[in-house]
């Protein structure tokens, strides 16, 4: 439900046409993903905006693809298209005949991306996929949330739909070095992307740490593996999270903190010591924090030059100056809602050809004539 629109927005961004083939008269599932709602220039309720997270810069077409008129549609597209990307359950396109060796014979050139929960082999490979189920799965969830014995103990999921975010990008980066290799020699390519092993990936150094060491990972709440102090510290206005990456910022940070002898004590000189005695340098660390504001502690520390920053609620994320200079809220028109749309603005940023946002989140079958009329079908 997110992994496809998630790489194909990334590709919209970039520049390409994305044309996002709709059921009629209900649409992607996501447009009923609420609340949220838009409101249309009518009053009633519009899309959910958990669409609209996904889908800017795409063209909606609704098409019955469970008809033969609607399946040769996409067929017809697909001659002339460059990328196919679909999110069925494997095999799902194949009885209407718009899986990839159907489409690949109508176009040699053509890169069909196919997003599934476990891939198109393997004893999974049947199975519906969400991320949810996944961040279990594949293990996030085993090092995600407190501790066992801390109050509230229990695995977590992260509070945005990390593996589906993941997939959608390693989904364009595949097809964009598909695409390379289609310019280069005339031949497209199946993609077989799965949000279990985009999961596996994932784990990066904590897969690393159980390969290397041997024993698997667990939960350590805000706390980092591998660093320490690497984690949030409070303060009289909340919290601030401290990255302390090398002993020489460890050092600095105890100076700021006016606990020079921190950065001496025989316990904290270096990280592998640090972390053998993480209890007791976040009980010391947390004492002095405390009793100063968030503003303080962080004046102090970045003049030191140590990396630090506000744990941020949501709408104070778009009130950083930052935020505002980099411009990370789009706003477009739509004509058929009450007001403006919001997004958040792609984080590519390229001197030669820089994102375009040129078409809103559509309406359900917005674009329906304009493109059949390409074919001579409306």
């Amino acid at each position: 439900m997110l992994a496809g629109p998630w790489a194909t927005q990334t590709l919209a961004d970039l520049g390409a046409e994305v044309i996002k083939i709709e059921r009629p008269g209900a649409g992607d599932d996501t447009r009923m993903w609420g609340p949220p709602f838009t409101t249309k220039a009518d009053g009633s309720k519009g899309d959910a905006a958990y669409f609209l997270c996904a889908n800017r810069g795409k063209k909606s077409v609704e098409l019955d693809i469970a008809t033969p008129e609607g399946a040769e549609i996409v067929r017809e597209l697909s001659k002339s298209c460059d990328v196919v990307v679909e999110n069925f359950k494997t095999g799902g396109l194949k009885k209407y005949g718009l899986d990839h060796a159907a489409l690949s014979a109508v176009n040699r050139r053509l890169v069909y991306c196919s997003i599934t929960g476990f891939g198109q082999n393997g004893p999974d490979a049947h199975r519906a996929g969400y991320d949810y189920m996944i961040q279990a799965m594949g293990g996030l969830m085993s090092v995600t949330g407190q501790p066992d014995g801390s109050p509230g103990a229990e695995p977590m999921k992260v509070g945005v739909a990390v593996v589906d975010l993941f997939t959608g990008l390693y989904a364009s980066n595949a097809i964009m070095a598909a695409l390379l290799h289609a310019r280069a020699t005339g031949q497209g390519q199946h993609i077989d992307i799965a949000l279990f092993d985009v999961q596996a990936a994932m784990l990066a150094n904590q897969a690393a740490n159980f390969f290397v060491g041997g024993k698997a990972p667990t939960r350590m709440g805000n706390a980092h593996p591998n660093l320490a102090p690497y984690q949030p510290f409070p303060c009289t206005d909340g919290m601030v999270v401290i990255a302390v990456g090398n002993d020489g910022q460890f050092r600095a940070l105890a100076q700021a903190l006016g606990a020079a002898g921190l950065g001496a004590d025989p316990r904290f000189t270096t990280n592998a010591l640090r972390i053998e005695h993480r209890a007791v340098l976040t009980a010391e660390l947390s004492a002095l924090t405390a009793g100063l504001t968030m503003k303080s502690l962080m004046t102090a520390l970045e003049g030191a030059g140590v990396p630090c920053g506000p744990v941020n609620t949501i709408d104070q994320v778009f009130d950083e100056p930052q935020a505002r200079h980099r411009g990370l809220e789009v706003t477009q028109s739509r004509a058929d809602l009450s007001a403006p749309v919001r997004t958040v603005a792609s984080p590519i940023r390229m001197s030669a050809t820089p994102v375009v946002y040129d078409l809103p989140p559509p309406a359900l079958g917005e674009h329906t004539d304009e493109v059949l009329k390409r074919l001579g079908k409306a």
